[in-house]
């Protein structure tokens, strides 16, 4: 195929976060991709002298395949806005919205979109007794792929104390919140219509790093194993959330359900979703009938439709193509 023969596109991945690692994985594939499309391909590990380096290669449009802070959180966005280069995925206010946590809850309350209790609280605070009645999670306030996520079970003794080791790195705020016993969801958003529910089933354990990017990690079952009226109002929660953020192109919102209770809860909303062979949004797609290559294809022309101004860009419709 060269649908996207004599086109430029840089693909930055690796990057400074600690999700480094899947990033370099998911920009390895969307290359890969863009490539057999018929692109030209700069691949670029991401690093403090990006804007010298797109400053001098000139591409046509970035894939940004970068997880975490400094590329998922607006920073990156706004190098490539000063920049004017056109780039995939959402602009800075959504990108540094959504990577927030505790802001993007309290948005996303006001949106009307179901989300858990609890809050943010210093990490030594948490370290020192229980901020909330057991079962709860603890997680940063700003990372994503459950890195530095601890679930304290019903009669713990202790809170975790990893939040005030040496060798926390994640920030002095964690987000605090109840734990919701039950199934573990996914719902990706393209262009602003919710493709499927992923019902997650960790083969050990919580749905931690290993259980989302090891081999065999965990199952994804598609449709999600839920009663109709629950399956479609995860599918509704997902496009509101992508909406009240001001996102574009291809979201994931990650969501608990209890079946017993029949409580469901959005989590949160990742604006870069992976893009690696056991990816959830990815999956979504080819369940329905959109192939990984012509996954990326659109979420590029996505980008060159809205053009090099994707924070003023946010403002526009989500269902304007191009």
């Amino acid at each position: 195929m060269s649908r996207l023969a004599g086109h430029h596109v840089a693909v930055l991945m690796g990057g400074l976060s600690s999700e480094r690692p899947v990033s370099l994985v998911s920009g390895a594939a969307c290359a890969d991709a863009l490539e057999r499309l018929g692109a030209t391909v700069t691949r670029i590990d991401a690093g403090r002298d990006l804007a010298q380096v797109l400053a001098s290669l000139k591409p046509d449009v970035c894939f940004n395949a970068l997880h975490g802070e400094w590329g998922e959180d607006g920073c990156v966005q706004g190098i490539l806005e000063t920049l004017a280069i056109p780039y995939t995925h959402c602009g800075v206010l959504a990108s540094a919205l959504a990577m927030d946590k505790a802001k993007a809850k309290a948005v996303l309350a006001a949106a009307g979109v179901t989300v858990p209790g609890g809050g943010l609280f210093n990490r030594h605070d948490v370290a020192r007794d229980h901020v909330l009645p057991p079962p709860y999670v603890v997680k940063p306030n700003a990372e994503g792929s459950s890195v530095g996520v601890f679930i304290v079970k019903e009669g713990a003794n202790r809170p975790p104390q990893e939040v005030v080791a040496p060798t926390w790195t994640h920030g002095e705020d964690v987000m605090v919140e109840p734990f919701i016993d039950g199934l573990e969801l996914a719902v990706a958003v393209m262009d602003g219509v919710a493709q499927a529910v992923t019902e997650i089933v960790p083969t050990a354990g919580f749905y931690d790093f290993e259980a989302k990017y090891g081999e065999g990690g965990s199952e994804h079952i598609i449709p999600a194993r839920m009663p109709k009226a629950d399956y479609d109002e995860a599918l509704r929660l997902a496009e509101l959330a992508h909406r009240a953020l001001g996102c574009r192109g291809v979201t994931r919102s990650d969501l608990r359900y209890d079946p017993v209770k029949r409580d469901l809860v959005l989590l949160e909303v990742n604006t870069q979703p992976g893009m690696t062979p056991t990816s959830l949004a990815p999956e979504q797609a080819a369940h329905q009938g959109v192939s990984f290559d012509d996954l990326v294809f659109w979420i590029v022309e996505d980008a060159y439709a809205r053009g090099g101004a994707g924070g003023r860009a946010e403002s526009r419709s989500s269902g304007q193509k191009p």
